[in-house]
């Protein structure tokens, strides 16, 4: 006889033996707390791949049909990023107002790593699942990580920060344009034309609508669009840093940088500072994110703030709403503010 603990090297759980008797792991707990709402012909199959497996529930197991963990399981792209840190701590806080704990996956952007942090948290039976960017942030989901949301969804509801298409998780998104029309409308509003966005990659969804944005509100005013001015990379000082000494190099100085968080933004300011440039004299620079940099930078920084703590709440209300069978819309937006500071200022006219 097989043990439990000995199913493909893994302890067998509730959902293997729903999953090979072709029943919900709602019926395998009727079966395993000998509720009379299940047929005969279910009962006998559960029942015989419980004593094949020599299955013994656990306190949970026993009550799935009528127990909740109240455990959100959350899965972040790199809890090292300030943004994810920022969101995450708003949901801690939210979900233990509303009675919840929540379980913590760091993923480092990695799809492997996300679809075992799926499996584990099926395991630990989570009540719903939240991911924080990875995969969901691509502009085209990505099909087979697709498939693999589908068969957890079968059992846990997920909600994502991003868009997964082919999949009924729900989503709760930063609106980036909203994010986007509040720079540029900042920026232009002190006569700058010549504006370079800088950093991230248009396969990322919302900084793919940052750019789309941007073209739009540039024409919006009649201004002339360039994509010379848009400089795709990653998302860190680093690429700050060198994606500014070489618009230096080449000598073509906007009168404003956008740069794609408050990280990049960093590096853009290191650049222009060894280079001579005062900022906002010579040029402006704002961001995104308003993480707890923006305060410490010279000067500070001007950043699209997320406003985290309804971020946080919005995720993990939405997340217990499901969970509670309660009506919430598949995609809400949180609305972003402007918090300006002192590295954006009136354009330079001979710049413009």
């Amino acid at each position: 006889m097989k043990s439990q603990k000995l199913i493909e090297g893994k302890a067998i759980t509730i959902y293997d033996i729903a999953k090979e008797a072709g029943v919900s792991p709602a019926t395998v707990s009727r079966v395993l707390t000998n509720k009379t709402n299940v047929s005969q012909k279910k009962k006998d199959k559960v029942q015989a791949l419980i004593n094949k497996y020599d299955y013994r529930p656990n306190a949970l197991a026993r009550g799935l049909s009528d127990t909740k963990s109240k455990v959100i399981g959350i899965i972040a792209a790199d809890i090292r990023n300030p943004f994810y840190a920022e969101v995450f701590v708003a949901c801690e806080i939210a979900a233990k107002e509303a009675g919840y704990t929540v379980l913590l996956c760091n993923s480092f952007g990695l799809t492997e790593l996300e679809e075992e942090q799926l499996d584990m948290l099926q395991q630990q039976k989570v009540d719903v699942i939240i991911q924080l960017g990875g995969r969901a942030d691509d502009l085209i989901s990505d099909q087979e990580y697709v498939e693999k949301v589908n068969s957890i969804n079968k059992y846990i509801p997920m909600v994502v920060t991003g868009k997964l298409e082919g999949t009924q998780c729900y989503q709760v998104q930063i609106d980036a344009e909203k994010a986007a029309e509040l720079v540029l409308e900042h920026l232009i509003g002190m006569g700058h034309k010549k504006i370079v966005l800088m950093g991230g990659r248009k396969t990322v969804v919302s900084t793919y609508a940052k750019y789309q944005e941007y073209k739009k509100i540039l024409q919006k005013y009649s201004i002339d669009f360039h994509e010379d001015n848009v400089i795709e990379g990653n998302y860190d000082y680093d690429t700050g840093y060198a994606s500014m000494n070489q618009l230096i190099d080449k000598k073509n100085l906007p009168t404003a940088v956008v740069a794609i968080n408050d990280f990049l933004a960093a590096g853009v300011i290191r650049s222009l500072h060894e280079h001579g440039y005062v900022i906002p004299d010579d040029i402006s620079v704002v961001s995104y994110d308003n993480v707890y940099i923006a305060n410490m930078l010279t000067p500070k920084l001007t950043s699209v703030d997320y406003n985290y703590e309804d971020f946080g709440k919005a995720l993990v209300e939405t997340a217990i709403s499901i969970v509670e069978k309660k009506q919430k819309p598949l995609l809400q937006k949180v609305i972003p503010t402007l918090v300006i500071r002192e590295s954006s200022g009136v354009a330079p006219m001979h710049l413009n």
